[in-house]
């Protein structure tokens, strides 16, 4: 086999500036255009790789920010439940004592009606007490009606005080206020005895006064001394109506 030399080295040479020329006219515009689209494609992938952190941050924060909802809930809903915890304790302290309230009230009311009811029968049981007493002093014989009283009269007299004592019969006598109609043995008795209780002499004079029942009374501007059934029953019945209060 021939090997032209000549031709080989041509070929050569043509090879290299053919060489030359594809490297200066198409490689480098070919590298230029590979380095440009590989700085885009690093661009995006930086950029890709940029809005990844900042998806995987606004991620955590939505993170966070739902467990910090979820917090703000439970406290939330801890507060209504201890807001309505509390409400509801003192809508039952407030029930309790609207109920406390009204048995206080009811016991009172049953209490003022069982007081009421206990003074009315006091009152009922006195009157007719009253009213039997009466029916049977009034069958006292006259004499005494007048007699049995004189000297009790003298006597709740003679205990006022020196003062008042002295006031009675200043002003030209004394009224006896008697159950009856008076003798005049009577009036000298009563005469005798209150001269007697008030150390001078008095003249007396008499009215008469049935509802008196039995007894003498006296009513003057300085005293008035009842020494009677009637001052007895009404001190009775006083009696009776104060002890069915307490």
């Amino acid at each position: 086999m021939h090997i032209d030399w000549w031709t080989l080295a041509l070929q050569t040479i043509n090879l290299l500036v053919l060489v030359g020329i594809l490297s200066r006219f198409l490689f480098r515009p070919i590298a230029d255009i590979i380095r440009q689209r590989q700085a885009a494609a690093d661009a995006l992938l930086e950029k890709a790789e940029e809005e990844r952190r900042k998806a995987e941050e606004e991620e955590a924060q939505a993170d966070r920010d739902k467990d910090e909802v979820e917090k703000a809930r439970g406290n939330v809903l801890q507060a209504a439940a201890q807001e309505a915890e509390a409400e509801k304790s003192q809508i039952l302290a407030e029930a309790r004592k609207e109920a406390e309230d009204l048995r206080a009230a009811a016991m009172a009311e049953i209490e003022k009606r069982h007081q009421a009811e206990q003074e009315k029968i006091g009152a009922e049981a006195s009157a007719l007490a009253v009213e039997i007493a009466t029916k049977l002093f009034t069958r006292l014989p006259d004499r005494a009606k007048i007699d049995g009283f004189i000297e009790g009269l003298a006597d709740a007299v003679g205990k006022l005080p020196e003062r008042t004592r002295s006031g009675i019969g200043a002003g030209g006598g004394v009224t006896l206020i008697a159950a009856r109609a008076m003798s005049e043995s009577e009036l000298a008795s009563c005469r005798e005895a209150l001269s007697g209780a008030l150390g001078k002499a008095v003249a007396v004079t008499a009215r008469t006064d049935p509802s008196l029942i039995a007894g003498l009374e006296i009513e003057t501007p300085h005293a008035a001394v009842r020494n009677s059934f009637r001052a007895d029953l009404d001190r009775i019945a006083a009696e009776l109506a104060g002890h069915d209060k307490t």
